[in-house]
């Protein structure tokens, strides 16, 4: 009896924990670990170990300070450090947020035509679709049509058991550091802790916790709806590693992108592969095109003091909602024009997103260590040796490769 009390109060909590870490493996992420695999097969497991420790640290932290203040981050930023740096803040995580969604919007029209369909038609189709979804539906409602959709990242899952890898070696290069000292693989390494680690997942997380209304008594359910939901994001990109890692890099096929690596999967692994792969690409371009401007949209208005939630109307928070119509409109419309910069804004928003982390994690790390606003629920020292490490780490990881996107190492 106590077994299923405890079940249906964790299912109660559950939700923002699992739909952030999973929606962070956008179109962005799932292209990072497709080329990984590509080009260096198993080489690169070895990282998602480290990165999902340091990604259950981060957002179990934020996790917390949702949960004890009941506010969002940026708004906490506002309150204790001013509306100048909450202002400033949110200006470049508008700018990374809204090439993000161009890339997630980029990955949708991708595998809507690798199957068969006109992006003139679903890219259209898929924006409208997911604005009437949040600008109609209740916070319950979205929240339950994004944990289904959740689970459609299994496609990943099955498309690595159908590559039939050798699973001796994959499961050696997990827990072996395979190093290689050259310019690309230590790129793609960071790159990897970039795409699972990004500014705005601290925003949505501690935003929709806020807005659920999840209490300090819910605490611990809340821990663990984010440790499931780091343990199964990274879980996914370990498969899509093993996939192309396993089909791709053995015949040194070099791709660029994850609708490249779809494409190079049919004559490899079957039809079935191929779609299974093309379906979980598109799922997951079109949750990150909801998440992150509904992120954006939660941030600034935290920030700016003004109305937000998906439980309000139009007139309620029209700042709010203009916001996200906005981004996803503008997004989308890039995205059909013939010759719009598509990599430029996507290589800003990375760059941008390189660049404001270190201060987002600074501030979050400020802000838990307060005892007025978090009381006995700041860090333990340990958890603080452990948490600015981490924070240290991400700063010169993030630091080299804003660096080198601009001034790339010659291996």
């Amino acid at each position: 009896m106590k077994y299923w009390k405890n079940l249906l109060f964790f299912l109660s909590v559950m939700g923002p924990g699992i739909i952030t870490a999973n929606i962070d493996n956008d179109a962005s992420g799932i292209t990072t670990y497709s080329v990984a695999g590509a080009r260096f097969g198993y080489a690169l497991l070895w990282t998602l170990i480290p990165t999902t420790i340091a990604l259950v640290v981060i957002q179990e932290m934020i996790a917390r300070m949702g949960v004890i203040t009941g506010k969002g981050l940026s708004d906490l930023i506002r309150e204790n450090y001013g509306v100048k740096t909450a202002f400033f803040m949110m200006l470049g995580l508008l700018m990374a947020n809204f090439g993000t969604t161009v890339a997630n919007f980029a990955g949708w029209a991708a595998s809507m035509e690798i199957l068969g369909l006109s992006k003139f038609f679903m890219v259209p189709v898929g924006a409208i679709s997911i604005w009437i979804l949040v600008t109609k539906g209740s916070y319950r409602s979205v929240e339950k049509i994004l944990l289904f959709a959740c689970l459609l990242y299994f496609g990943y899952v099955i498309s690595g058991f159908m590559a039939r890898p050798e699973w001796a070696p994959v499961l050696e290069a997990a827990v072996v550091p395979q190093m290689q000292w050259n310019a690309e693989y230590i790129m793609l390494s960071i790159a990897i802790i970039g795409t699972t680690i990004t500014p705005w997942m601290q925003f949505y997380l501690q935003s929709s916790i806020a807005e659920k209304g999840i209490k300090k008594e819910q605490y611990k359910a809340s821990r663990l709806d984010v440790i499931i939901g780091c343990s199964i994001t990274d879980i996914v990109s370990f498969f899509i590693i093993v996939t192309c890692g396993t089909l791709l890099f053995p015949h040194g096929i070099r791709i660029d992108e994850a609708s490249e690596a779809a494409l190079a999967l049919k004559p490899l692994a079957g039809q079935y592969a191929y779609i299974m792969f093309a379906m979980s690409l598109a799922n997951a371009s079109l949750l990150g095109a909801i998440i992150v401007p509904l992120a954006t949209a939660y941030y600034i208005c935290e920030a700016m003091g003004w109305e937000a939630g998906i439980n309000k109307t139009f007139r309620e928070a029209p700042q709010f909602m203009w916001i996200y119509t906005l981004i996803i409109a503008v997004a989308s419309l890039v995205i059909l024009m013939p010759g719009a910069p598509l990599i430029f804004l996507m290589v800003l928003s990375s760059v941008v997103n390189g660049f404001l982390l270190p201060f987002v994690l600074v501030y979050a790390l400020l802000i838990v260590n307060n005892r007025k606003l978090m009381g006995e629920y700041t860090n333990s020292r340990t958890f603080n040796y452990i948490s600015w490490a981490t924070v240290i780490t991400i700063i010169i990881l993030t630091s080299i490769l804003v660096v080198t996107t601009f001034a790339p190492l010659n291996g």
